[in-house]
């Protein structure tokens, strides 16, 4: 198996009718990149390609609107009336209130030049940034192997290097995955001619994938089916309080090894999804009850003071005295019961994180109060962090209003690091 090829990312210094010529759309085909996961932060990115240097990555962000990068010094700007400014300005993030769509041009004060708030997930500040277009460029794919590269311009914000704080070494910026006219999967679908949909399979360990536009997806070994063919189940999704991220509806709860887990008086339960939190976080008046309905099920015998290399968690075990299995350690299952009759499970794979050599915890940690979103509004009672997706196929269907999921590949011998990114001859 080839090294996956990196995104390329250049600045665009040139109008887009100078490079419409070598902007080459590829008759509909999907696009697909590959997922790495950094050691240190625990952040996935997409890798890039900057004025033909490699080592460089677009953080992933499920919750983010734009594409944002650091720019050239002498990039174009888009100006204030445009429709992809008004795009740029539909969603802000918390504690950035709208003061218009741009700023007078240093080279022509008649002209207003748009610009945007991008925003670092990871350490919350947000700036204004000029909106640019960036040419980009990923690999066609059948869904098997990745085919050829594909160019095309994208809508996106520049921000100083002040705002790569606490991302990846190598970060140049993040590709928002949102539902926005300019997030990522959008300006893919809006390019290539392609659907809006795009899978994402977050690594454990090694190389995961995402494809944007929809099709199959094949992991190795190929024969067998695809595992777009093989989801475990979907469930609508939902708008959330002015929010682009991607929601779900938990109607009747929450269920641990398929007892009713007793939660306040509510409707239904809102889960959010977030790619740059690591364990999922759940708001207090749901946490609480989770996890004395988990201390229940375990038992005693194995339970252990949680060590300092354990925060935050608060349950902890001995994981000589937890068997192991193909779905991780045999511990009790959390089931969240979903619009539409299916659940999403977590098995001891995505719910035990092993801390230390002799202890794992139950990697669900209570929501800091207050928390907002994009908007300013109150986060959901729940949002799914990356721990609990990885190797967990993710469909999030932007045309059919749906998010689809595998469940945990391991059960079925699969990984999201089994994408096969060997280009064939």
């Amino acid at each position: 198996m080839s090294k996956p090829r990196p995104l390329l990312l250049a600045a665009v210094v040139s109008t887009l009718c100078v490079l419409a010529p070598t902007v080459a759309g590829d008759g509909g085909k999907p696009l697909v990149t590959a997922v790495t996961k950094d050691a240190a932060t625990f952040l996935y990115s997409a890798p890039v390609m900057r004025n033909g240097q490699p080592g460089h990555q677009l953080v992933l962000d499920l919750s983010g609107p734009i594409i944002w990068s650091t720019c050239a010094t002498n990039h174009r700007t888009m100006e204030c009336n445009s429709v992809a400014c008004m795009r740029a300005h539909r969603f802000h993030p918390p504690n950035c209130p709208h003061t218009g769509y741009g700023m007078p041009d240093d080279d022509n004060p008649y002209r207003c030049k748009c610009t945007a708030h991008p925003h670092n997930p990871v350490c919350g500040d947000t700036v204004s940034g000029d909106v640019t277009r960036t040419a980009l460029s990923a690999n066609a794919t059948d869904g098997r192997n990745p085919l050829r590269p594909v160019s095309f311009v994208a809508v996106t914000s520049c921000a100083p290097e002040s705002l790569l704080a606490k991302l990846p070494a190598g970060a140049v910026g993040v590709a928002g995955l949102a539902r926005s006219g300019l997030s990522f999967p959008a300006q893919v679908a809006g390019t290539q001619k392609v659907a809006k949909t795009f899978a994402l399979c977050l690594p454990r360990a090694g190389t995961g994938v995402a494809i944007f536009g929809g099709g199959p997806l094949f992991l190795i070994p190929a024969e067998r089916p695809a595992i777009t063919d093989m989801l475990a189940g979907d469930t609508p999704l939902r708008a959330y309080r002015g929010s682009p991220g991607y929601f779900i509806s938990a109607n009747k709860g929450i269920a641990m090894n398929q007892a009713q887990v007793p939660l306040p008086e509510h409707s239904s339960l809102t889960i959010g999804f977030s790619s740059t939190i690591r364990y999922t976080e759940l708001r207090c008046d749901v946490y609480r009850p989770l996890i004395r309905a988990f201390d229940q099920a375990m038992g005693q015998s194995a339970r252990v003071t949680p060590p300092s290399a354990a925060a935050p968690f608060e349950l902890c075990y001995d994981s000589s005295k937890l068997s192991p299995t193909r779905l991780g350690y045999f511990v009790p299952q959390v089931d969240l019961i979903l619009d539409g009759g299916k659940n999403w499970t977590v098995f001891g794979g995505n719910s035990m994180a092993q801390v230390d050599r002799h202890t794992a915890c139950f990697a669900f940690v209570e929501m800091k109060e207050g928390k907002t979103g994009y908007g300013g509004r109150a986060a959901p009672a729940v949002v799914i962090g990356g721990f609990q997706m990885e190797d967990n196929l993710v469909v999030f269907d932007e045309e059919k209003q749906r998010l689809g999921f595998s469940g945990l590949l391991t059960g079925r011998g699969f990984s999201c690091s089994n994408f096969n990114f060997t280009i064939p001859a």
